[in-house]
């Protein structure tokens, strides 16, 4: 049995609780809520923690409590604590370069100009970790970004967003059984 970290990257606070920045925290909440289990804050790491076995393995839910530029700061804290390695960690993030409705998995990579990753990849000196993007479209202008992400998305794109959160879910006992290419090829086909 491993040890999985994962983390859904999003903002505190009541005020952006329902932005499109925070999807990672809806996947999260959808997921404690499928898996039966609930978050409470963890001051060590940071965040907001809930933990439950799925698919033989150890998973750690994450949500920071730091704003989404710190989020490194909780996940290593984490992951340094638990000994999960980089491979073992699965980050949950907003994508402005994919329409509402589509998840896509990914094994490392750069940040793409996404400031929570790219404080997790300073944190953690890596990039090997799986990302989870979910899309939430662009505005179309590179100006309009800042307000976009920290707005609410219309209610077809929430519904959008949800059905997504949903088709990534499913495959997770693909992922955290290293079978990615499998959990890939169903969720990219969707």
């Amino acid at each position: 049995m491993a040890n999985w970290l994962i983390a859904g990257l999003g903002n505190p606070g009541p005020q952006y609780e329902h932005t499109r920045h925070n999807v990672g925290f809806w996947w999260l909440d959808q997921l404690a809520s499928d898996l039966g289990t609930t978050f409470a804050v963890e001051n060590k790491f940071h965040g907001q923690l809930a933990s439950a076995h799925h698919a033989e393995h150890k998973l750690f839910l994450l949500k920071p409590l730091v704003f989404m530029n710190r989020s490194g700061q909780s996940v290593a804290a984490l992951a340094k604590f638990y000994k999960i390695p980089q491979s073992n960690i699965l980050i949950i993030h907003d994508e402005l370069d994919l329409p509402a409705g589509t998840a896509r998995l990914k094994r490392s990579g750069g940040h793409g100009g996404h400031n929570g990753l790219r404080d997790i990849i300073a944190h953690l000196s890596g990039k090997d970790f799986l990302r989870c993007r979910l899309g939430i479209a662009h505005p179309g202008d590179s100006r309009k970004v800042a307000d976009y992400v920290l707005s609410k998305p219309s209610q077809a794109d929430r519904q959008l967003i949800n059905s997504a959160i949903d088709d990534s879910i499913r495959v997770l006992p693909e992922v955290v059984s290293e079978d990615l290419e499998k959990a890939m090829h169903w969720l990219h086909s969707q």
